[in-house]
């Protein structure tokens, strides 16, 4: 990205060619350049291109499944089916609320970035020093930052004093990072490793330091990400298996209506009734449509919604939790998702362990800022150690003098006045300081030195802490004073593993899904939380960031499969191996920081913990209230049983009203009169679709919870296709025994015989076991279909089902009939499912596993 290469450019030069190839001066632009520059370069702030809402609305209606539903409401109206219309055109309504919602609110996204640009910003002009708009910056500005303050642009620093900064919220680095103003000789340079890059967004936590403007706006690192969020467009698995449910039925009922129509019209020729034709076609069309598969999704969906509320997780987007029954891949950042993102004192290897914690936290540069409280990762990590009357000493002792931590030093020391003496306490990493201690032999620091390696190995950060007595003045102390030193020991310190997160994996292998870091972090820290929660064996599992580019666009697929710790990535680079993931499969992504944000918008599912930044949560699907892991297996439970209660609808609706659908048009070929008229047809659809919205709160068997789910549209059609041929085959025994009657008899009996066994069906497809067998219908499913069966047998012998709807009253004789047609029906349907999935289904599920 843009942002990359002029960090890395910037970063590279030393601070006279700097000056040479920049022009900048230590006094600052003059006003009239920075007037020139802020018309050339524009303002510094994140610019989003704004939608309206009602353009937002608008896409809702966008789809096949809509357009579908859209033409069956006004069929149906045109039939003055006013009840059946105004149904789907609530269900319309429904569906375009919940897009609509999802999606405005994503708009936010963005623009929350904005909060992370500082607001106001201290720079020098014309050699003096001004507060100014922090969006009036430009390009060639020298910015002065402290502690405290936000970076307000992309800036190169030319001078510093002790300054460190927080980078976590750009690159998930846990750990302050110390800046100078000295180029970096790397050849393949990282973001991490720009020691000299004062980034935009990012916070000082402590020392003072002046920097060069280089990029502002959209060119910085933040401005990078807020254009990745910003361009993605994520099309969830829900909306991709519905629009391709929608078109396969669009597909099909316009096929078959033209040759039925077109049949009719060469077979009959004179002696067809044009319009009575038309009007029962658009009804046959109206009644295979499942205009309740909004509603049957919404349900589900919302109860999913509801029970995960409970366990304290906040769906943003409903159909997310459907898609979390699907996700293969689970990647998660590090830093406060797996880990604590805070860290502890783990050990100490000292002879004496007490003097070496109490001397390390008398070396805390907070002291001798005056600050009450540490600012820096391992003085708090240090601090938490002590007592409250250890605390209280330290911070009385007489600070002298101090020379401060540096990325060359990698050491700090502070001379301090313990009693009468006055000492001087160091401490750095452990190859630093051991080499400057007298009192180590070789086999005590190989001893040592092997320890830290050991820790380091772990996942763990080792700090060494020295000493040694200073007679010289206060002020006469050097860098040379550094050496001849006692050396204490050693001090370990690990970001803890959350409690949740060892259960979480073994729970997501168990479901068959595949767990990914992705870190800011390095390959030794990366690569050893993922020893500690069971994903990995050793570091052979490791890949850096930059490693992974280096690779060819095949070796990237083949390693990101093997793969399933990725390092040192940066923001681009997590969106890059997710996009890669998600061409074979479905994605969830689990973060908590900005430079999250822009994976957490092209994952397929993305999930933020309950401190996640404001860009991040709003880029997220789902929140995790109580930072449990836990839930997210809850979760997947939840969304996988969605999906069966929404499959075992498809499955039903395309067996029965295709099975009646091609029986009532190839009877039209048969007889000179209609099989059913369009009014009886439309109240088929409305009496059926009550039980089949009820589907949405069935219990679902275990075995269907063991794997990711997806919408199978070919396996979903054939196995209706299967049994709808059997249902084809008992419609034309209903008509092969009552069509030489009468019209009324075969009317009013095949009416009754199409809802039973559209009802009765359901207790068959429900389940991939024997009815007897599954889980107990849920009670809603029950009563409703009894609450059905009750009322389609009684119409008939109404004066509304008679005068209206064209019934004749049925006899006893007809009725036994019936249902022992309905019975057969639901044997053979059992009979055929069971041989299917037996012989069928599981080698097509090996085939696509």
């Amino acid at each position: 990205m843009p942002s990359d290469q002029l960090y890395k450019d910037y970063a590279r030069l030393p601070l006279p060619k700097l000056k040479k190839v920049s022009g900048y001066s230590v006094n600052g632009l003059t006003k009239k350049e920075a007037i020139e520059r802020l018309e050339s370069f524009g303002k510094n702030e994140i610019k989003k291109g704004k939608k309206g809402w009602h353009q937002i609305l608008v896409r809702q209606f966008k789809s096949s499944f809509t357009y579908l539903l859209i033409v069956a409401g006004l069929l149906a109206f045109f039939l003055k089916e006013y009840i059946d219309s105004v149904m789907i055109f609530i269900f319309i309504s429904i569906n375009a609320v919940l897009g609509f919602v999802q999606e405005y609110k994503s708009e936010k996204a963005a623009e929350l970035l904005k909060k992370y640009v500082s607001v106001r910003a201290r720079v020098r002009r014309d050699g003096h020093e001004s507060i100014i708009d922090a969006e009036e910056i430009v390009p060639g500005d020298i910015v002065i930052v402290e502690a405290g303050d936000i970076i307000p642009a992309d800036i190169r620093f030319i001078r510093e004093n002790n300054l460190t900064l927080d980078e976590s919220p750009l690159t998930g680095e846990s750990v302050p990072i110390k800046k100078s103003e000295k180029a970096v000789l790397s050849k393949n340079l990282e973001i991490h490793e720009a020691s000299n890059i004062g980034f935009s967004g990012t916070r000082v936590v402590e020392g003072r330091g002046e920097g060069f403007v280089f990029a502002t706006g959209k060119d910085t690192s933040i401005g990078e990400i807020a254009k990745l969020t910003e361009e993605t467009v994520r099309v969830s698995s829900f909306e991709k298996g519905l629009d391709k449910f929608s078109r396969f039925v669009l597909y099909m009922v316009l096929i078959t209506l033209s040759l039925v129509f077109s049949a009719n019209l060469i077979v009959k020729g004179d002696k067809i009734e044009f319009f009575e034709l038309v009007l029962f076609s658009i009804a046959l069309a109206v009644s295979v449509i499942p205009e309740a598969f909004p509603v049957v999704t919404s349900v589900s969906l919302s109860q999913g919604a509801l029970k995960l509320a409970k366990e304290k997780v906040v769906v943003r987007r409903l159909s997310a939790i459907e898609d979390l029954g699907g996700i293969e891949i689970l990647c998660t950042d590090k830093t406060g998702t797996l880990t604590e993102n805070k860290l502890t004192v783990s050990r100490l290897n000292s002879g004496d362990k007490d003097k070496c914690l109490k001397y390390a936290a008398i070396a805390t540069s907070f002291l001798n800022e005056k600050q009450k409280e540490p600012n820096n990762a391992f003085d708090i990590a240090l601090w938490e150690k002590l007592d409250e009357k250890d605390r209280k000493v330290i911070s009385a002792i007489d600070r002298i003098a101090e020379i401060p931590f540096t990325p060359d030093r990698r050491r700090n020391s502070v001379a301090v006045r313990i009693g009468k003496e006055i000492e001087i306490v160091v401490r750095g990493a452990p190859e630093v300081i051991m080499p400057l201690c007298k009192n180590l032999t070789k086999r005590m620091a190989d001893k040592y030195q092997n320890w830290s390696e050991s820790e380091g190995i772990g996942g763990k950060r080792v700090l060494a802490v020295a000493c040694r007595p200073f007679k010289k003045a206060a002020g006469n102390y050097t860098e040379k004073d550094e050496n001849g030193l006692v050396f204490l020991g050693l001090i370990s310190f690990i970001d803890p593993i959350k409690e949740t997160t060892r259960y979480a994996v073994r729970e997501a292998k168990k479901l068959g899904i595949k767990v990914k870091i992705l870190t800011g972090d390095g390959r030794e820290v990366a690569g050893a939380v993922g020893i500690l929660i069971g994903l990995a064996k050793d570091d052979g599992q490791v890949i850096t960031g930059a490693e992974l580019e280096s690779l060819s666009f095949e070796e990237q697929l083949k390693a990101i499969e093997e793969k399933s710790i990725f390092a040192r990535v940066s923001p681009r680079q997590k969106y890059d191996i997710i996009k890669l993931l998600q061409q074979k499969h479905s994605v969830g992504f689990l973060g908590e920081g900005i430079n999250d944000a822009p994976a957490l918008q092209l994952a397929d599912v993305s999930i933020v913990v309950e401190s996640a930044s404001d860009i991040a949560r709003e880029a997220s699907d789902i929140i995790l209230l109580d930072q449990s892991l836990n839930v997210i297996i809850s979760g997947i439970k939840q969304g996988r049983g969605i999906y069966s209660n929404t499959v075992k609808y498809i499955k039903a609706t395309l067996t029965s009203n295709f099975g009646n659908f091609y029986a009532i048009a190839a009877a039209t070929m048969v007889i000179d009169f209609l099989p059913m008229l369009p009014l009886q047809i439309l109240l088929v659809n409305l009496l059926s679709d009550f039980p089949m919205i009820a589907i949405a709160t069935d219990n679902v068997d275990e075995g269907e919870l063991s794997s990711p789910k997806s919408y199978d549209i070919k396996s979903i059609v054939l196995v209706a296709t299967l049994l709808g041929l059997i249902s084809t085959t008992f419609d034309f025994i209903f008509f092969g025994m009552f069509f030489r009657i009468s019209p009324e008899v075969l009317h009013t009996n095949w009416f009754l015989g199409s809802i039973l066994t559209e009802l009765i069906l359901l207790f068959s497809v429900r389940t991939k076991l024997p009815f007897f067998k599954a889980r107990r219908p849920s009670g809603l499913l029950l009563w409703l279909t009894l609450t059905v069966i009750t009322i389609t047998v009684a119409i008939p012998f109404t004066s509304v089902g008679q005068d209206t709807f064209g019934f004749v009253r049925p006899t006893a004789y007809y009725l036994s009939l019936i249902f022992i047609v309905v019975l057969t029906y639901f044997a053979t349907t059992e009979a055929v499912k069971l041989l299917y999935y037996k012989y069928v289904g599981n080698r097509h599920r090996q085939v696509v596993a």
